[in-house]
């Protein structure tokens, strides 16, 4: 069976809805109603996102296109909202007619559209102040396309070459000029630890502390916290030869989450992640008072996209039941 027949084909689990708990409540008057309000009160609350870049190899073949994403999201994994990458319709932030039935797709499907991922736009934390400027009128765009589509933010990088006061003092300036202009339009404007200075965790919170902007957050990444690779200068490519401590990072930029992103690449024969404590990172997040989507992102290699998905999907609900009773 190729990709596309299986993304087309799998359908959606029913699941079915008793009324046990209703009958003993009426059995047993208030004494049900205590203990579930208490059962409430100590779970741990909180709904999945599906991004898109967990599905990029199917996304770039062509197997499925940024249309079906939506549809994939509900049908395939029963998740109701999405994270979008740009770079799956880049030309289409101001195609009107492609926005407009990619939120029917989601309408028809019952998906929320959470947040877009911002890529290929000017450096935005460059020394060069041009580069800034064209970097801030790039994202204008993506700000138009997730207040049509229904986001309630973008993700940005702050990407740039120079020193660390440079870095920081562009980072600050155009996350400024970008809250200024989303603020209005009730879109946030959330940064990734995303390479370079922005993987530090501590560097990044205190861009956040500068900017000092309810409206800037952050979006905290399992996975982004390369701080230098083999290249100078390079992102992503070669061997990282330094990492932040992952567990440091995100508790340093969860006082500012907007959106968390539970990335994997590998899982153990328990279905755990051997290299990210997924339990420890969702205990990070539960001591803080981020209760919005968790965004699936698999990234593996041993794995096909479609069983990565599903089992990084199995561990985070594994650990939100754990710490609903833990």
């Amino acid at each position: 069976m190729s990709n596309k027949q299986k993304y087309s084909n799998i359908s959606r689990r029913q699941f079915l809805n008793t009324s046990l708990l209703s009958g003993a409540a009426i059995m047993s008057g208030g004494a049900i109603s205590d203990l579930s309000a208490a059962a409430t009160a100590k779970k741990f609350n909180f709904e999945l996102s599906l991004a898109q870049w967990s599905l990029h190899k199917a996304l770039f073949a062509n197997e499925i296109s940024a249309l079906d994403f939506p549809v994939v999201a509900r049908k395939t994994y029963d998740i109701g909202a999405v994270e979008y990458v740009n770079q799956f319709f880049y030309e289409k932030a101001k195609d009107k007619i492609f926005l407009s039935e990619l939120k029917k797709r989601c309408d028809d499907n019952g998906v929320v559209s959470s947040l877009i991922m911002v890529d290929k736009e000017p450096e935005l934390a460059s020394p060069d102040a041009k580069e800034r400027t064209a970097g801030v009128e790039g994202h204008k765009k993506w700000i138009d396309a997730a207040k049509f589509l229904g986001c309630t933010a973008i993700r940005i990088n702050l990407h740039g070459n120079g020193t660390l006061e440079q870095w920081t003092k562009g980072s600050v300036e155009s996350l400024k000029k970008l809250s200024a202009i989303g603020k209005p339009m009730g879109i946030r404007i959330l940064v990734e630890n995303h390479g370079g200075f922005s993987s530090n965790g501590k560097y990044l919170a205190e861009v956040m502390r500068l900017a000092n902007d309810a409206n800037i957050g952050t979006m905290p990444d399992f996975g982004n916290f390369c701080v230098r690779r083999e290249v100078a200068g390079d992102l992503w490519k070669s061997a990282c030869v330094e990492q932040y401590d992952i567990y440091q990072g995100v508790a340093e930029l969860m006082p500012y989450a907007g959106a968390f992103s539970a990335k994997a690449f590998n899982f153990d024969e328990q279905g755990n992640e051997p290299d990210i404590n997924f339990l420890t990172m969702f205990k990070l997040m539960r001591a803080s008072s981020y209760r919005g989507y968790v965004g699936i992102e698999y990234e593996g290699e041993k794995m096909s996209e479609d069983a990565g998905i599903r089992a990084t999907k199995k561990l985070i609900e594994k650990v939100r039941e754990q710490l609903s009773i833990g």
